[in-house]
């Protein structure tokens, strides 16, 4: 499996996975009737305008020809956020792909990238009833912010959010040696 930068054809399956994933991770967290209606053309279109604009920045998980999730990321779109916090905006693995060390890959190059882009911290918006997803960011470092808990409405139903966050460790800097 290899991790490189989401191009204009990758759209579609991009698409597939964002629709799917959610199909599958958010029964009984976002209504039925709202998960059925997400439409792929829609997604499409715009992960397609997304990579077009190179914002934010997507990274595709694949093999071969076949891509198995993805992540978005760039500057944190939090009002309480400074110039030097990043955020991902979305992860997204296949259902049929979960637990196989897809999303830990993704999170790998995403964090090299955010430390060339110099950010010092990365949060993340996630339902906390999504117990899968929060176990994830925890293993990757991640912690709740406590002060963070909104509610917002989705499908007409009013669903929790919480900001998980973390800070970015700068890599030592490799001094050529005088020798």
């Amino acid at each position: 499996m290899n991790v490189r930068p989401a191009r204009p054809d990758d759209a579609r399956r991009i698409a597939e996975i964002h629709v799917r994933t959610w199909q599958a991770a958010y029964p009984g967290i976002v209504p039925a009737e709202y998960l059925a209606s997400l439409s792929i053309d829609r997604h499409e279109a715009m992960w397609s305008q997304s990579i077009a604009e190179g914002r934010p920045e997507l990274l595709v998980a694949h093999e071969g020809d076949s891509i198995l999730g993805w992540v978005a990321f760039g500057e944190s779109r939090d009002n309480d956020a400074g110039p030097d916090t990043a955020e991902i905006w979305a992860v997204y693995v296949d259902s049929s792909q979960w637990s196989a060390g897809i999303g830990r890959a993704l999170w790998a190059r995403t964090l090299v990238r955010l430390q060339e882009r110099g950010f010092a911290s990365v949060g993340l918006w996630a339902f906390p009833a999504n117990e899968r997803a929060g176990r994830f960011y925890r293993a990757l470092g991640f912690e709740v912010d406590a002060d963070s808990a909104k509610q917002f409405v989705l499908g007409g139903a009013s669903l929790d959010e919480v900001r998980h966050v973390r800070r970015i460790e700068t890599p030592p800097r490799v001094t050529p040696s005088s020798n």
